[in-house]
């Protein structure tokens, strides 16, 4: 069995008093889903995530304590993925600046139509976990 790795987060904002999450759509499958990408050597968790979503998306986040979730799936035969996800907002400035050889789309959705629009379960899971983590805090 091999096994991979990769990190990623689910990117938030605040709008007009709307909490909008960050979608991509991955050209290779055609998937909705949220930025992520393979652990590189001497890279931790958090540094993935972080490099990850400034390739993807061109934003810097902030992560935020206390939010991490993993999935496992098998993308091919033989093979173990695990994810890992944080939970961050964009540091200032919020234009998206798409890496087009990987991603087609993007977009701003609102935090309750997020789970119609993302294409796994383990992302609709992702984004329920996400809610009750946001409507835990009292400071955003």
């Amino acid at each position: 069995m091999i096994k991979e790795k990769s990190c990623g987060a689910l990117v938030f904002r605040k709008n007009a008093g709307n909490t909008e999450l960050l979608l991509i759509k991955h050209r290779c499958g055609g998937h909705w889903s949220f930025p992520k990408g393979h652990v590189e050597s001497g890279e931790n968790e958090l540094q993935t995530a972080l490099r990850e979503i400034k390739e993807e998306t061109g934003l810097e986040v902030s992560l935020m304590d206390g939010f991490r979730q993993s999935v496992e799936y098998f993308p091919k035969p033989h093979v173990k993925k695990q994810v890992v996800y944080f939970l961050g907002t964009p540091d200032g400035d919020d234009t998206v600046r798409r890496q087009e050889e990987e991603i087609s789309e993007y977009r701003w959705c609102l935090l309750e139509d997020v789970e119609g629009m993302v294409t796994f379960k383990n992302d609709k899971k992702l984004v329920n976990e996400a809610k009750r983590y946001l409507e835990r805090r009292d400071d955003l």
